[in-house]
């Protein structure tokens, strides 16, 4: 099989597949690492905020993936449980006695050339606003926006019911807009 045919499987036939012979099994875990590995590792940094850390919980998510698979577990959703692990991973890992918090002033987003100061830096405060939410509403928000999760979603990887969840996230948007109103306002003006 190519690249480009794997392309054309589900995220569920991939997963599949990952239990099967190589080169086959090497090739659907490569297709399912490019369509989800970016908003997985997107969901562990800003959850744990430290790089390192979030980089360890992001391999380590693939290879659960990739355990689940080879002990043939039925899994629906790849992205939801993919995210599931990663967050469980997470919340281990800040319970953790190594857990390191990185103060805000390290926290550095990737800069694009093409953006404008002005850009970068509200970005940046929206990662602070992130930062300063508390874990329950930083984590739905960060499924919604970085995971790109339905609020149905979210609710299976969070183990709790849509109405909560949509509760998180509407909460979680306030406080980030009562965080901001100060420097939005000192903008206009």
């Amino acid at each position: 099989m190519t690249t480009q045919t794997m392309r054309t499987y589900s995220d569920r036939e991939l997963y599949n597949l990952l239990d099967g012979a190589e080169p086959t099994a090497a090739q659907a875990f490569a297709e399912l690492y490019d369509r989800h590995s970016s908003r997985v590792y997107l969901y562990c940094r800003r959850i744990l905020g430290d790089g390192n850390q979030a980089d360890d919980m992001f391999q380590e998510a693939f290879l659960k993936l990739l355990q689940c698979a080879r002990e043939a577990r039925p899994v629906d959703n790849i992205p939801a449980y993919l995210l599931r692990i990663a967050r469980n991973l997470c919340l281990n890992a800040r319970r953790s006695p190594a857990y390191v918090t990185v103060a805000l002033e390290e926290f550095h987003l990737p800069v694009d050339p093409g953006y404008s100061f002005e850009s970068v830096e509200l970005a940046r405060l929206v990662a602070t606003a992130l930062e300063l939410l508390h874990d329950e509403y930083r984590e739905a928000l960060a499924l919604q926006v970085y995971g790109e999760l339905s609020y149905q979603e979210i609710a299976e990887v969070l183990g709790v019911p849509v109405s909560t969840v949509r509760n998180r996230i509407v909460r979680a948007k306030k406080k980030v807009r009562d965080i901001l109103s100060g420097y939005m306002q000192e903008m206009r003006n």
